[in-house]
């Protein structure tokens, strides 16, 4: 088995399809509408069977521990709201889904948490489950024009916080590391640059601001330009 690469051929296309797959599929579903509830089933299916999968294969080789066996990373969280937006589309999970994919599930898919290159089973895993939540959030957004508003920084501020803190809890009575709020991951990532723990918690609270104003600012500016030509 090749030891993975950072930017190499097999990232970088796992990187576009996650990009692409939602492009045709928006393209898709508004040639022939029908096509949505399928997609929305299918990317239901697939998140749901490669999330089973990961636990199963982590169960055969015993390294299913209390430390990942919880759905406590924010990425299980940012499945959860994508997974109920799909299956019963609505504002409130929705706006969660977009900013912890955009704001933390694509973080991981830039610094994947994977040993091995492609076809590895743990690629293969990381790589659909990641993916599909990003082309999914993407396809509600454009597939079916959800989109964040004002009032959605402040639910996605105070859900964070409640991850935050259920995360928090969990590693202090169990000695796990959810949310890396007890170490930093071993992986190459941002944490890198940050001062040492913990220092950098309140870094990444920060930082957590400043991904949801980024990644609400093309809709403020949207917004403001289709106001100015209102007026």
């Amino acid at each position: 088995m090749n030891p993975f690469v950072p930017f190499g051929p097999s990232h970088l296309i796992a990187l576009a399809l996650s990009l692409i797959l939602p492009v045709v599929l928006v393209v898709a579903v508004r040639a022939w509408p029908r096509a949505d509830r399928p997609i929305r089933y299918a990317f239901t299916l697939i998140l749901l069977g490669v999330w089973a999968w990961s636990y199963v294969l982590a169960w055969h080789r015993g390294w299913l521990t209390v430390g990942d066996a919880l759905p406590l990373n924010l990425c299980d969280w940012a499945t959860i709201a994508t997974l109920v937006t799909l299956v019963r589309p609505n504002q409130k999970s929705y706006e969660l889904a977009y900013f912890w994919a955009l704001g933390g599930t694509l973080q991981g898919m830039i610094t994947p948490d994977t040993p091995y290159d492609f076809p590895e089973v743990r690629f293969v895993i990381f790589f659909v489950y990641h993916g599909g939540i990003i082309a999914a959030v993407l396809y509600l957004t454009f597939g079916l024009h959800f989109r964040p508003w004002p009032r959605s920084l402040r639910r996605v501020v105070l859900w964070s916080f409640v991850y935050f803190f259920a995360a928090a809890l969990t590693d202090y009575a169990l000695g796990t590391n959810y949310g890396f709020l007890r170490a930093k991951p071993s992986q190459a990532s941002l944490y890198d640059w940050m001062p040492p723990w913990p220092t950098y918690i309140g870094v990444v609270i920060v930082l957590g601001f400043v991904t949801a104003a980024i990644y609400y600012a093309p809709w403020f500016i949207a917004d403001r330009i289709r106001a100015r030509k209102a007026s």
